[in-house]
């Protein structure tokens, strides 16, 4: 129920905001050349397409994949039960082993109609060739942290490493079942007037890991309720990632979508993800990273960083977000960073984005802190050559529509704003409306903006610090 509705709802506000911006007409073109590098080879925005109103369906053929698998090898055939309660943990950790070490093209298959539990698994590649891993029933983590094998890794839940060229669908569905976890205490809670008490070091499964990995597709299936992450690409590069439905609830903590770290070449395209907290969150080392058509309901929006904290190095370029739906959030679309970090943000743009009910939609937060006790420190991370264009729709008045708080030492440069229209939802009026707030901000807006961003500081800074060692 909650999630028709949530579909619905986005249906709805998209139709509000194609009427009443209807004056702005655009069209798109966008199409991906599947090489080596997933070139984008034309990219021109238009108004988002209405979110799907359900998860799509993978292609009926292995798509994108430049083969025709001949062996099909099911994890039924290697002792998997599929009753929702044996461990079936070996069988699959077998089916993997002999059709990854298969000469010819095949198709690992966990059929539709069963249930599997399977327990904290490394699957390693590189497979002969590539691989297709077909998930149409349901795979499920063990049912809490008392059910998690005493020397199991308790930081991951199914890690692939190394592996090249594999394709991951199906109509199946993921479930991290991460209820119990959430309710540790050492997961943030909240306390009577709604502040956060600081929790003690605590470690839960990420679902879902590529680490080391090259050349995927990960399409079609469901994944829901991860104790922590719902994905997580590390040292990855050329990912195609599309028509996923992530789901967990609103208040589950620390359950980002899709985060990817020291991870290049990487397309997100037309998934609807709903969390809470990060949609989709871009690490340190990333670059070449394109997002479109992305629905992000109830978490914490579109975040590159958090970057830089423990005074690290964190370098961040080339990311384009576009024709993106975010609604009823805590952000829209964010850069975070900690004081004392160093390295760039740069060439970054965020097109065509539509918010609705969302708390901060624009947000440089160079203070990011979350203890709420951080000393300021006289380095930061460099953000320049960042460009918001046609990003509208309604935000949450307790906090301003723009947020631009800059390091002191490192002001962001060449920020460009244009075709930006945010007003208060229906429920807020214009009463108590806030102004933008801009710190240590420098740009220029490039057409009239509603609201106006007056306290945006044109010509160049002056840096405060050396930058010349610190860049990336």
């Amino acid at each position: 129920m909650k999630s028709s509705l949530f579909h619905l709802l986005a249906f709805a506000s998209i139709s509000f905001f194609v009427v009443f911006f209807s004056t702005f007409p655009v069209t798109t073109h966008f199409s991906i050349t599947h090489s080596n590098h997933l070139q984008v080879v034309s990219h021109i925005s238009l108004p988002p397409e209405i979110p799907p109103t359900d998860p799509p369906s993978p292609s009926p053929s292995p798509s994108p994949s430049p083969y025709e698998p001949t062996a099909v090898f099911s994890v039924l055939s290697y002792g998997a039960v599929g009753d929702g309660e044996a461990d079936d943990t070996s069988a699959f950790k077998m089916a993997w082993d002999i059709a990854c070490s298969q000469t010819q093209s095949v198709i690992l298959v966990a059929p539709a109609g069963y249930r599997f539990i399977v327990h904290s698994t490394i699957f390693t590649g590189p497979c002969q060739t590539g691989l297709i891993f077909q998930i149409d029933g349901t795979i499920m983590a063990p049912d809490g942290p008392r059910s998690w094998p005493k020397y199991s890794d308790k930081r991951q839940w199914l890690v692939f490493y190394n592996v090249t060229g594999m394709t991951m669908q199906g109509d199946g569905v993921v479930d991290g079942r991460g209820h119990k976890w959430w309710e540790l205490p050492c997961k943030p809670q909240k306390a009577i007037h709604g502040t956060k008490v600081a929790p003690p070091p605590c470690d839960s499964p990420v679902a879902i890991r590529f680490f080391m990995s090259s050349n995927l597709t990960v399409q079609g299936f469901k994944v829901h309720n991860s104790p922590q992450f719902h994905f997580r690409f590390d040292q990855c590069r050329n990912v195609v990632v599309r028509k996923l439905d992530i789901n967990s609830p609103a208040l589950s903590p620390n359950t980002d979508g899709i985060h990817i770290e020291n991870t290049n070449n990487f397309i997100l395209q037309s998934s609807l993800i709903s969390n809470g907290d990060d949609c989709v969150s871009i690490g340190a080392g990333s670059y070449n990273v394109h997002i479109q058509n992305i629905t992000c309901s109830s978490g914490h929006g579109i975040s590159i960083g958090s970057l830089g904290s423990r005074n690290s190095k964190a370098c961040v370029s080339n990311i384009t977000v576009s024709d993106c739906f975010i609604h009823q959030s805590q952000n829209g679309v964010r850069i975070k960073t900690w004081q004392g970090g160093y390295g760039s943000v740069s060439q970054v743009k965020f097109h065509n984005i539509w918010m609705e009910g969302v708390r901060n939609p624009v947000i440089i937060d160079q203070y990011y802190c979350l203890s709420g006790n951080c000393s300021n420190q006289t380095s930061g991370v460099y953000i320049h050559d960042v460009s918001y264009s046609k990003i509208r729709g309604t935000y949450d008045v307790r906090s301003p529509p723009m947020h631009l708080a800059c390091s002191d030492s490192v002001p962001c440069r060449d920020l460009k704003l244009s075709d930006i229209v945010l007003v208060p939802g229906a429920a807020d009026g214009r009463v108590g409306e806030k102004n933008p707030f801009c710190w240590n901000a420098y740009g220029a807006n490039q057409t009239l903006i509603v609201p106006p961003v007056s306290c945006l500081m044109g010509g160049s800074p002056d840096l405060i610090m050396d930058l010349k060692d610190d860049l990336c």
